[in-house]
């Protein structure tokens, strides 16, 4: 049964889940309809820009990022090590479910990664003015790749309006067990070298 965790609140992944080694990590977010300018806003072809939110994944080792390479998002869709993989690029976060799919093969990270944050930011949102209040709904959850059954689920409930980027949660090894952390930190960081540099 899947576990609805709080900011803060922290689970293991696989003591739970005995031969656990695959989790998609599922992202999901809906865009907040802005109220309409007037009779006026329409004529001048100032129609608003989808709010396009980028997930991505950063490998830290001993909890440091150290190299342009550790991070996976729509520009390196795939770690050097086949161990962490972006399923692509969701630009309107429309529909239901997962927008955007990042696949995390706990058993074969290699050992001196120790910790892989999961980060999400608006693309280009300072020239597009936008910011985590014009978003609604957004949940980041963990799914079994073996069978497709959702372990966790984590919904952003705080009022994020300002921030341009999250940090939804790390999944990390502790005493060689693997587990998950609900952070649910907003940041005004414009783009993923930003959030990257945080973790240096």
């Amino acid at each position: 049964m899947s576990i609805s965790l709080q900011k803060g609140q922290k689970v293991s992944l696989t003591k739970e889940n005995a031969g656990l080694s695959r989790v998609i990590v599922g992202l999901g977010w809906d865009e907040v309809k802005q109220s309409g300018g007037g009779l006026l806003s329409g004529l001048f072809g100032s129609k608003e820009e989808n709010v396009d939110c980028d997930a991505s994944a950063i490998l830290l080792k001993d909890g440091k990022f150290t190299a342009k390479e550790d991070v996976v998002y729509f520009g390196n869709l795939r770690h050097k090590s086949d161990t962490v993989i972006h399923m692509g690029d969701n630009l309107t976060g429309a529909g239901d479910g997962d927008d955007e799919q990042i696949i995390v093969d706990l058993a074969n990270i290699p050992a001196q990664y120790d910790k892989v944050v999961i980060v999400v930011n608006i693309y280009q949102a300072d020239k597009r003015k936008q910011h985590f209040g014009m978003i609604g709904n957004a949940f980041c959850r963990l799914v079994d790749a073996r069978n497709n059954t959702e372990l966790l689920k984590y919904n952003l409930t705080e009022n994020y309006s300002g921030m341009t980027a999250m940090i939804f949660g790390e999944i990390y090894k502790h005493n060689g067990e693997w587990k998950f952390n609900a952070i649910g930190q907003g940041t005004n960081d414009t783009g993923i070298g930003q959030l990257a540099e945080r973790f240096k």
